[in-house]
């Protein structure tokens, strides 16, 4: 008989079960201990994307704040002491067209916040853009449509000056039309937005009074600056955010994106229209009315809130600006193609003088054959 034969069936299974009790207790040991340190490394990872995202967040906020200095800083080199004094002088032109800019835009950016049923910080997002004084791109877009280029510059200095004042009040009335939306817009930092941004505007304009020949660098070094951190902004935010940029895309924001400006540009040539301005100023005042400062917009929604409640909604002035810019090439390529097809003022002149050369000599029955 062997030894295993001599021991107790008690004593057998009280050893065989402090073996397995044995076994599960180191077993359960292992598994807390693996998933503890499976856990402190995805904690560690979660805080190291962390401290990346708020990097590039800060990154990208300095960023916005540059760009807008250098655009301010590039429309005041566009401006001329002299100019601003014969619009002073005579204010009709200026003062229709900001009043367009402030009557048309936020009430149109009232409207189609309401129409289209959005959230409160949509609406926000909405009303900001459409609250923002005119921005730098009308100023092309006079010129390439052979606007009153003068009236154009004049207008986005004046508005953005006005904007100190009529922003925040703007901003204030229509939000009363949320429920629980004017406690969310921070009256403060805009005030303090459009305060810093006319000091690189006066800047530039003292660089324009005092060394013109500087003017036209600064500009376009400006506008270089300007598309370089623009890309900049676009990679940082794709690094930052991944494919959560796309979440504002929503169908209502696109669309509120598209009939904005083409709202803006229509709006802005019928009103200038019924006031009897000239073709040139009616392109002007339409081209003003429907752009809007994108660079302050987007510094604000970027700045002003935190992630949290923004979210990436800092992206609408984005998606505005496309279609901002595809609307006004449409209405220049139609206007350059009515050039093409209208005949010339020299060629009209020319057909009426034969026309009366001919209703003298053959009388008028001939001239109308």
């Amino acid at each position: 008989m062997n030894d295993f034969d001599t021991l107790p069936f008690s004593h057998f299974y009280l050893t065989v079960y402090e073996n397995i009790k044995n076994m599960v207790v180191n077993a359960n040991s292992t598994i807390e201990s693996n998933f503890s340190s499976f856990d402190r490394n995805i904690n560690t990872t979660t805080l190291n994307n962390s401290a990346f995202t708020d990097n590039v967040d800060m990154v990208i906020r300095l960023v916005l704040i540059a760009i807008l200095f250098i655009a301010m800083l590039s429309l005041g080199c566009t401006l001329e002491i002299s100019k601003i004094k014969n619009y002073l002088i005579k204010p009709k032109g200026v003062v229709i067209a900001v009043g367009a800019q402030y009557g048309i835009m936020p009430l149109t950016a009232f409207c189609f916040a309401k129409l289209f049923q959005l959230g409160p910080m949509e609406s926000l997002s909405v009303l900001i853009c459409g609250c923002c004084p005119g921005g730098n791109l009308s100023n092309i877009f006079a010129l390439a449509l052979q606007g009153d280029m003068n009236l154009s510059i004049v207008m986005t200095a004046c508005s953005t000056a006005l904007g100190l004042g009529m922003m925040p009040l703007l901003l204030y009335l229509y939000s009363q039309g949320f429920s629980n939306l004017a406690q969310s817009v921070p009256f403060t930092y805009i005030i303090f937005s459009l305060t810093m941004i006319l000091v690189p505007c006066g800047i530039g304009i003292l660089i324009n009074y005092r060394a013109p020949q500087y003017s036209k660098i600064i500009t376009k070094v400006g506008l270089t600056l300007l598309l370089i951190s623009c890309v900049v902004i676009g990679v940082l935010a794709g690094m930052s955010d991944g494919g959560k940029i796309f979440t504002v895309l929503s169908r209502q924001l696109i669309a509120i994106a598209a009939l904005m400006p083409l709202t803006g540009f229509i709006c802005g040539y019928i009103l200038a229209t019924l006031f009897r301005m000239n073709a040139h100023c009616r392109r002007t005042v339409s081209m003003e009315v429907g752009c809007q400062n994108i660079q302050l917009c987007t510094t604000i929604l970027k700045v002003a809130f935190s992630a949290e409640e923004i979210g990436q909604l800092y992206f609408f002035p984005v998606i505005y600006i496309v279609f901002q810019i595809v609307e006004a090439l449409i209405f220049i390529v139609l206007f350059r193609c009515y050039q093409r097809l209208r005949p010339s003022q020299q060629e009209m002149e020319e057909y009426k003088a034969v026309e009366r050369a001919a209703e003298e000599t053959n009388g008028p029955s001939n001239s109308v054959i």
